[in-house]
């Protein structure tokens, strides 16, 4: 893993253009009969949606506008009840989802993009389906850790904490991360993390000492359920500091008395500043209420936080309930948890300084999400090439649907094509609603994809019969995937021009370099010097760079490097 810190430059700003707001098709579709709703219902929502919308819907396969209530069914795996359950919203049609934002201290690592990749798959699918989802994803900007670093670097603990949360909204746009419904910050929650704290010690649950405020763990037989941790294996430490003065070892800070140097606030215990877990307690509270659908983070998280959000949350308010705990996997290094405080991660920034972020967000999908999954520069390269694999059978389509005027008559579609779109169809709603599977869905996508490039590029494949109209509709059904699974670039284009460029620094070559190199292979060619035409190859091949003989020329790709793909044969 030494590679990243190897090539790792400045940080360099990375510029996306804005969503289109027009179809990425240039050719017009229009409809008049197909298939008896009866016998092809989905094919028919599938096709009616070329023409009802201009833009991909992230909330259909090739469907129309969802109805008001849900269309598919949804297992997750709840953490609570060690199994999946079938989702089911207290509110029918609506779902609110409270996500464990981060502790802004310093840039987010990979770690980080894993757990807000997976919800926003979790959101994006949630929406497909038709569901009206508030989504909350809190900032923790008041915090030891936070404090610690702003004392080092000389700063406001404030301050330092906005920078960083500016810094970590810009990792999510450049991830295709949805923005949530709320962002709020505990410094901005006060008087409802004060209001909780005074329900709990009203309600018998927690103790005051010299200005601190406690809970006690003893006062909730119930305490452990969705760790599984029994009361006396609790021990004091993460997060929080071993204090004898404590009635029980496990016993946690609701409220901290002020300290030198620390930001305070004032209370009905006097001046300090809120403990860790009650923050997501009281936010969740004030924009989900108490009882809401979905509470997720990092695995993690599970104990001590969330223990103490069930804790906290159900001392305050008897009726308080979450249905479905979810918790995301770890990101390993050399099966390690990736973290701060072990000091083997790699930022954000510093993995798509040199992959494209939807390189680095397609890696992450690799990898079922609550799997662990080890980061890797062969990983990222795999994914990388694999993207840019896609983008440009996209883009391949989109040249030639330009072209065409496409009309679907009744018929149009052929049957193979049908039997195509059925099959991916039946396994797109088996894979995500199996528990956000998506790298059978990934999987999936070679198939329709295979096809598309045979009609392109095959001479079998351009003589098949109504080929445009068959590839119009594998490119719909592609795309809308790639929204769902938040792949879906700007244009196509831009994204395989961004990938050439990350390809091309981590070569430490620039592109005049390599067409020179092919125009010297050109040459040797022609003189019959298949020595030096393959050594010029094999060359670029060791730096990531893959030469692809046509009959209009040679013209180069991004690939995994050889010594790479030699890493990763061995591996398998």
């Amino acid at each position: 893993m030494g590679s990243l810190y190897k090539y790792y430059k400045p940080l360099t700003s990375i510029c996306f253009s804005p969503p289109p707001t027009k179809s990425y098709l240039l050719h017009s579709i229009k409809i008049k009969t197909l298939f008896s709703p009866t016998k092809k219902t989905r094919l028919h929502r599938f096709f009616t949606s070329l023409t009802t919308s201009s833009q991909p819907s992230i909330k259909t396969i090739g469907g129309d506008a969802p109805a008001a209530s849900p269309s598919s069914e949804l297992w997750l795996y709840n953490t609570m009840s060690r199994k999946k359950e079938l989702f089911k919203p207290k509110v029918e049609g609506k779902v609110g989802m409270y996500v464990c934002g981060v502790t802004a201290y310093d840039l987010s690592h990979i770690g980080h993009a894993r757990v807000y990749v997976t919800f926003d798959v979790l959101l994006r699918y949630l929406k497909h389906l038709g569901y009206d989802v508030r989504y909350v994803r809190n900032f923790t900007d008041v915090d030891d850790k936070i404090i610690a670093r702003a004392n080092e670097l000389g700063e406001d603990p404030i301050c330092l904490s906005k920078r960083y949360c500016e810094e970590f909204l810009r990792d999510m746009v450049h991830l295709h991360c949805l923005p949530p419904s709320v962002e709020p910050r505990v410094s901005d929650h006060m008087p409802q993390i004060i209001d909780m704290i005074e329900q709990i010690l009203d309600n018998g649950y927690a103790y005051r000492i010299d200005g601190d405020v406690y809970f006690s763990v003893d006062k909730l037989p119930e305490y452990g359920r969705l760790s599984g941790r029994k009361l006396e294996d609790n021990r004091a430490g993460e997060r929080v500091a071993v204090d004898s003065r404590k009635k029980n070892p496990a016993d946690f800070a609701l409220w901290k008395s002020t300290k030198e140097g620390e930001p305070f606030w004032d209370s009905p215990w006097g001046p300090g500043r809120p403990g860790w877990h009650i923050e997501c307690s009281a936010m969740s509270a004030a924009y989900l209420g108490h009882s809401f659908d979905i509470h997720g983070g990092g695995m993690d998280l599970v104990f001590p936080h969330h223990e103490n959000e069930i804790a906290q949350s159900c001392a305050a308010c008897r009726d308080s309930n979450i249905s479905y705990w979810v918790h995301n996997g770890f990101v390993t290094i050399d099966s390690e948890k990736m973290s701060k405080s072990l000091g083997n991660f790699f930022t954000i920034r510093q993995a798509i300084d040199l992959y494209h972020p939807l390189a680095l967000r397609l890696f992450l999908l690799g990898t079922h999400y609550r799997s662990p999954v080890n980061y890797s520069d062969v990983q990222l390269e795999s994914a990388s090439e694999r993207i840019f694999y896609i983008y440009q059978t996209l883009h391949d389509c989109e040249n030639i649907l330009s072209q065409h005027h496409v009309t679907f008559e009744k018929d149009a579609i052929p049957p193979d094509t049908i039997n195509d779109i059925n099959k991916f169809h039946d396994t797109f709603v088996t894979s995500m609603s199996d528990d956000l599977h998506t790298p059978v869905l990934l999987s999936a996508l070679s198939d329709p994809l295979k096809i598309i490039n045979d009609m392109l590029h095959t001479r079998k494949g351009k003589k098949q019969t109504k080929r445009v109209v068959s590839i119009a509709a594998l490119e719909k059904m592609v795309r809308n995937a790639l929204m769902v699974l938040g792949l879906m670039p700007p244009t196509y284009s831009e994204a395989l021009q961004q990938l050439r460029e990350k390809a091309l620094r981590r070569s430490k070559l620039t592109e005049d370099q390599i067409l020179k190199k092919i125009e010297e292979r050109t040459v040797a060619r022609k003189d019959k010097d298949y020595e030096k035409s393959d050594a010029i190859r094999k060359d670029l091949a060791a730096l990531g760079i893959a030469l692809m003989d046509s009959p209009d020329g040679t013209n180069w790709r991004p690939a995994i490097p050889l010594a790479l793909q030699e890493q990763q044969v061995a591996s398998t």
